[in-house]
């Protein structure tokens, strides 16, 4: 009996795929939102956000990125927070080598509030930014139920900012 279990035992391992190395974030260096550059990125404009979406999914596919939908406003602290981090030397080419990044101005929560219901998310924002990162190919959202947790940023240091977008690296 024992011998079986050990072949058993020796075939299921052979056949278990290791988990997936997580990837890390690169090392920001500032400690703090203030170190950030001023002034403070103003990501958001007006444009067509479900033509950028389409697009950037067309390149995430190719590219075998993950797309990133940023949803937020200008008059945001938090929304720029994050996009001064996005743009520190360190991390820019983590974001480039790994998503495809769209902005989306949700305005006073009254523009492109479709875009978040079309990934599932009913009723009103609970908060912005309000990060979607999204499946390409199968036009999914990976982090459904944890779209705001960037949303109190200012209270966050840019290195965990930073440790929870690596942490949706596809």
């Amino acid at each position: 009996m024992i011998p079986r279990l050990l072949a058993l035992s020796l075939i299921a391992a052979s056949v278990t795929l290791p988990a997936a190395a997580p990837v890390s974030a690169p090392r920001i260096g500032v400690a703090s939102f203030e170190a950030l550059a001023k002034p403070l990125p103003l990501p958001y404009h007006a444009g067509n956000a479900k033509a950028e979406i389409a697009a950037a999914r067309a390149r995430a596919v190719k590219a075998h990125k993950r797309v990133l939908i940023d949803l937020g406003g200008n008059w945001c602290l938090d929304c720029r927070l994050l996009a001064g981090v996005m743009e520190t030397p360190q991390m820019r080419p983590f974001v480039a080598k790994h998503f495809e990044v769209v902005t989306v101005d949700v305005g006073r929560f009254d523009q492109n509030m479709d875009i978040p219901a079309s990934y599932g998310i009913k009723g009103r924002l609970q908060g912005v930014p309000a990060v979607l990162i999204v499946d390409p190919k199968t036009n999914t959202l990976v982090n459904a139920g944890r779209e705001t947790a960037l949303a109190d940023a200012r209270a966050m240091t840019p290195q965990a900012v930073a440790d929870w977008l690596a942490g949706w690296v596809g």
